[in-house]
């Protein structure tokens, strides 16, 4: 059921998506170089020990970029997330527990980005660096014990978006967050929905 509701949730998103051209029918070349900030919102789920479930989660980033080809650039990147609060399932019988149970992961991100422009409306996107988190959350033992953790560790992701204009765009995306220490596993997935403005 889960899975039917992710499916439906990003066919309606990848369909909002596609209709954006008709809306901006008039074609502008991307500005794909220096400064930028973006933004994703976006629901985010751990599968982990006693996790299954899912939130909304946000992150904020900002950094630079140098084109290295007409349609290739490359780029630098620092950001914050917070990727929500997740109740843990019930060991014994797969029914909700009471708080403190809950997951909390947030943390700060730094690292590299791509874009490869498709066309000049379409491109494509990837991540990947370094991700320094903070959260709290339970242990995978028979017998649980809330921990409250800090590390570093790596976070990756892509996406596919849309030029409305030369230095705005929106996109869909997809982001993992490894975080995980002491066996508590708050390793986070986020599929998101952005938007990104170029100086």
């Amino acid at each position: 059921m889960k899975m039917k509701k992710t499916l439906l949730a990003l066919a309606l998103a990848t369909t909002g998506l596609l209709a954006v051209p008709a809306v901006f029918a008039q074609s502008t070349p991307a500005h794909s170089d220096g400064w930028f900030i973006n933004g994703n919102v976006g629901r985010t789920a751990i599968n982990q020990g006693p996790y299954d479930g899912h939130d909304t989660g946000y992150a904020l980033n900002g950094g630079y970029r140098w084109s290295l080809a007409p349609n290739f650039s490359l780029g630098a990147e620092v950001g914050y997330n917070d990727l929500g609060n997740i109740h843990a399932k019930n060991v014994f019988n797969s029914q909700p527990v009471i708080a403190p149970g809950k997951s909390q992961l947030h943390g700060w991100t730094v690292g590299a980005n791509a874009r490869y422009d498709l066309s000049p409306d379409w491109y494509v996107g990837g991540r990947a660096g370094l991700y320094s988190w903070t959260g709290h959350g339970l242990s995978n033992d028979i017998n649980p014990i809330n921990k409250s953790l800090s590390s570093n560790s790596w976070y990756a992701g892509a996406g596919v978006g849309y030029n409305l204009t030369s230095n705005l765009s929106v996109g869909l995306n997809y982001d993992y967050f490894d975080a995980s220490k002491r066996n508590v596993d708050l390793s986070t997935d986020m599929v998101s929905v952005s938007a990104e403005y170029r100086f």
